[in-house]
């Protein structure tokens, strides 16, 4: 007697994505999280990463919302920067800066965070912008910023990528900080690299 296939929507359907993400499993946790870029289930994902022990499962999350790469996604990103965990922390900062566009209207409010170690990391997020960008918030950082660190922070980015239209802010923040040795030759550094590049990112 031949074998009667069931018809195909007969079979028991997979399981969603959102429902494995609360699996007891890590494994199935793991690839729910992968399946959810295809979904776009930010909701999911962030009620997930809230919850998530695991450091492969967080890791699969922090993948797909760096996929789905919207600024809901980047949103539900943001928090973990200032996370104690060092290896949830850089995870995040690796998923920001894998979606800038969609970090981007998070990113005035990271540059402003009491936190200043918050402030410095944020300034590896801004490296990602288009020049022009990265250069207004870094400059507008470096008129603001009391501590040295943070500034040195921003002033590496802007080397690499910051228009003569940071000059003057530059320069201001050299003469702030003019008893600390190593700021004070970055900036001029900066500066250097600044005037030689052609044209101005800043427009």
């Amino acid at each position: 007697m031949p074998l009667i296939r069931k018809p195909a929507d007969a079979q028991s359907p997979p399981s969603a994505p959102a429902a494995d993400l609360r699996s007891t499993s890590a494994d199935a946790r793991w690839h729910a999280a992968r399946a959810s870029a295809t979904v776009g289930d930010v909701h999911a994902l962030a009620e997930a990463l809230a919850v998530e022990a695991d450091p492969r499962v967080r890791e699969a999350i922090l993948t797909s919302l760096a996929r789905i790469s919207t600024p809901a996604a980047a949103h539900a990103v943001v928090p973990y920067v200032r996370s104690d965990d060092a290896g949830l922390r850089t995870a995040a900062l690796d998923a920001l800066r894998a979606m800038p566009a969609a970090v981007a209207t998070s990113l005035p409010a990271l540059l402003d965070d009491p936190d200043a170690d918050v402030r410095l990391l944020a300034c590896e997020v801004v490296r990602e912008l288009p020049g022009p960008e990265a250069s207004q918030l870094l400059a507008e950082l470096l008129e603001r910023e009391a501590e040295a660190n943070v500034c040195g922070a921003a002033i590496e980015v802007l080397a690499e990528v910051g228009g003569p239209g940071v000059l003057p802010a530059l320069a201001r923040c050299e003469a702030r900080f003019a008893d600390q040795p190593f700021l004070v030759f970055s900036a001029r550094v900066a500066a250097e690299r600044i005037a030689a590049r052609p044209g101005d990112l800043l427009g």
